[in-house]
């Protein structure tokens, strides 16, 4: 990301101190309201992406633009447009007087800027060989402007180096992600009708919830920071634009978003299996009461995803159906969690209690307090509705510009809490266990289930007899 924040406004003064020119001096294509733009050509866009020597775009333009941009145009596509402008320019201003060659050094300096900062946003945008011919295009054109001291060899170098070090880093965690992209179940077909006693559980790991909620909140910083803006960009570019034609999104697939909601639904497998599988009802009340005060925990921390996933393994049917075990759980803590996550008036509750997170972690001075983890699955639900509501496209054809603020604003905020570095320390111990131990498929939970306390109507003997006969087909 940027260094300088962006954001700051929509619009208005840059972000990097300059005053901006009147974009309507440069192009009458772009439409604003109360001095926002609102839409625009995608060639006029783009010329208002690119400095002049005076000029340098708006950050959280910058941002927007270069996150949206995929949506219309490929990236080496978008690279080539720049350039072909950069070329224009850059003509110019050579006329060899001392005075213009000032102003083209100033010209290189804003060029590389920005090319610095879309290899630090976008490194993925780079990943393709046309993508990559087309930043050494621009970057050989802009060096000749300075070739007496070779600044801008160095720092054109320098980026060059720390671009392929983050495709290689990437590269390297997709492959990593692929190997376990299926969510684990429970080995062996067959179930056991009595617990072993040296049979380990969460407990027997870490009997503290607040600890437990801890690891928790570390392996969602964890999975969370190798989720980049372009991945959640393609719930919208995955879609064919107006333009009828893919997009990269639809070309090089990643697996980032599918990996975070499989670690959620392993979670809430994770809670459910924990709970089925103890035969004694006490023991289970008890674990039952844990992982309440664990989800409680995660809301305290900020940590609303895991919270969520907890919650919602509690409210699998073999967890709900336990009735004899509800019965002796102390619910008053439960309930105010189901409250917070209470669905109707579109998450209103969560919502208000993000939102209060949110201020807390932008006046925070410490790691611990700036903690925001939303639940994964109404992020991006709140994204594609903004898709779906809105069109990419005017009706007179120009790009719906205000549609791509709203959604990067979004984006932006969830990159913010990303980047929080985790304030807790890795216990490995605990962290393996909830990573690698075995998770009950569907069918195992409801016969655990029915195994520790029996069906009570017809609908759960008729499923219960089913499940039986099942097991024994496949002993």
């Amino acid at each position: 990301m940027p260094q300088t924040p962006i954001f700051s406004s929509m619009l208005g003064s840059s972000c990097s101190g300059q005053v901006q020119p009147d974009m309507g001096e440069r192009c009458v294509d772009p439409v604003y309201q109360d001095g926002n733009l609102v839409s625009g050509s995608l060639e006029a866009l783009i010329e208002r992406l690119v400095p002049t020597m005076d000029y340098y775009p708006d950050r959280t333009y910058i941002f927007t633009f270069l996150l949206s941009s995929r949506v219309f145009i490929h990236p080496h596509e978008l690279l080539a447009k720049v350039g072909q402008i950069c070329i224009k320019q850059k003509q110019q201003l050579e006329t060899g007087t001392e005075a213009e060659k000032a102003k083209l050094k100033s010209f290189a300096a804003k060029i590389i800027q920005l090319l610095k900062e879309w290899t630090e946003t976008f490194p993925y945008d780079f990943q393709d060989e046309k993508s990559m011919k087309e930043l050494k295009e621009i970057a050989h054109r802009i060096t000749q402007c300075d070739e007496e001291n070779g600044t801008v060899k160095k720092i054109i170098s320098q980026m060059t180096q720390n671009l392929l070090m983050a495709l290689s880093a990437r590269s390297q965690y997709q492959e990593i992600r692929e190997k376990f992209r299926q969510p684990v179940t429970d080995k062996g077909t067959i179930l056991k009708t009595k617990p072993q006693s040296t049979q380990k559980d969460i407990l027997s790991v870490c009997c503290d919830p607040l600890i437990l909620a801890q690891q928790l909140t570390y392996i969602e910083l964890e999975r969370v920071s190798n989720i980049y803006p372009e991945d959640l960009m393609q719930i919208v570019s995955h879609m064919d634009s107006l333009d009828n034609h893919k997009c990269r999104g639809d070309v090089t697939k990643t697996y980032n978003l599918e990996a975070y909601d499989n670690w959620f639904n392993c979670l809430s497998m994770l809670v459910a299996t924990e709970i089925c599988r103890i035969v004694k009802k006490k023991q289970r009340t008890r674990m039952v009461e844990f992982f309440i005060d664990v989800a409680r925990e995660c809301f305290n921390i900020g940590n609303f995803n895991s919270m969520m996933a907890i919650i919602s393994g509690m409210n699998l049917s073999p967890v709900a159906r336990l009735k004899k075990t509800w019965s002796k759980v102390k619910t008053a803590k439960f309930d105010v969690l189901e409250h917070h996550m209470d669905p109707s008036s579109n998450f209103c509750n969560y919502r208000t209690a993000l939102q209060g997170a949110a201020q807390r972690s932008q006046t925070a001075n410490s790691n611990r307090e700036k903690i925001v983890i939303p639940v994964f699955n109404l992020f991006i639900k709140d994204i594609y509705f903004l898709h779906k509501i809105h069109t990419n496209r005017l009706p007179n054809g120009q790009i719906n510009f205000k549609k791509f603020w709203e959604i990067s604003r979004q984006i932006h905020d969830f990159l913010t809490w990303k980047q929080v570095e985790c304030p807790f320390e890795k216990d490995k111990k605990i962290q393996s266990y909830l990573l690698t131990a075995p998770i009950y498929s569907e069918e195992a939970l409801f016969i655990a289930s029915f195994e520790s306390e029996g069906p009570e109507n017809h609908m759960e003997k008729d499923s219960w007899k089913t499940l039986r006969t099942t097991l024994l087909n496949r002993a």
